[in-house]
């Protein structure tokens, strides 16, 4: 089976970032600013990530757009499904939190027992492949609650939010460099880490200025984080087939 994920590099987490935070405004785009709400917001974007993961599966090599595509679509289906479980069903951050946590562990944990490891190196068969993608929904589904407890439940607002996932996330880079820890386990911890980010930063553009936002909106932020990630899925694209041009 060829390679169909993109090369971990510093552009991948960039782009992660962006579509995890585009996420975020754009499920609240959907569900609130055009008033769907969670429950069909979250059918609507979930038909979506069924529709681009089926692509993506049936495609035989990597193409940008499409995985970047799938990606976006389960951190759109993740925020919706998020806010349903915590709001709609009133079961709060803390409690919708350790309902997915579970369900993350336990679909990490039978892919590893399943196919013996989690690294994205080693996904070159069908079978790893539904499970990675099935992990990064709940990862996404997660950290919307994570987000959202730490912005809204914890006292520290949007921007310390933020800023206490980035060093965290600084910390497991560091931990990387220096191979401490399973290079495995600090990818998954980054990989999952990036969605919190993106819905702290998410609410932090789009709240108003007395909310403590910077009162972009859900409109405006979501072109400006649609507008960067396409500029760096288009840049990483060319320098991708350049390099296999060299080659």
């Amino acid at each position: 089976m060829p390679q169909k994920l993109p090369e971990i590099t510093l552009a991948f987490w960039i782009m992660k970032i962006c579509a995890t935070t585009l996420g975020e405004t754009a499920g609240d785009l959907l569900s609130m600013t055009f008033a769907i709400g969670y429950f069909f917001s979250s059918l609507i974007l979930i038909s979506f990530f069924v529709i681009t993961l089926g692509l993506q599966l049936l495609s035989r090599t990597y193409h940008p757009f499409l995985y970047w595509s799938v990606i976006l679509s389960t951190s759109t289906a993740g925020t919706t499904m998020s806010d349903y479980i915590d709001r709609s069903l009133g079961l709060g951050y803390m409690k919708g939190a350790a309902i997915l946590l579970t369900l993350l562990m336990s679909v990490l944990g039978l892919w590893r027992y399943t196919t013996g490891s989690l690294a994205i190196q080693k996904i070159n068969n069908r079978t790893s492949e539904v499970f990675y993608w099935i992990a990064i929904l709940f990862s996404n589904t997660l950290g919307t609650a994570l987000g959202d407890f730490l912005a809204d439940s914890s006292g520290l607002g949007f921007l310390g939010g933020a800023l206490l996932i980035s060093g965290v996330i600084t910390l497991i880079s560091l931990f990387y460099y220096y191979q401490i820890f399973s290079h495995v386990l600090l990818f998954w911890a980054a990989f999952i880490l990036t969605r919190p980010l993106g819905a702290t930063m998410g609410d932090l553009m789009t709240k108003t200025h007395a909310q403590g936002g910077f009162n972009l909106g859900t409109k405006g932020s979501s072109f400006v984080l649609f507008s960067t990630l396409l500029i760096f899925i288009i840049f990483s694209h060319r320098k991708s087939a350049a390099a296999r041009l060299k080659d």
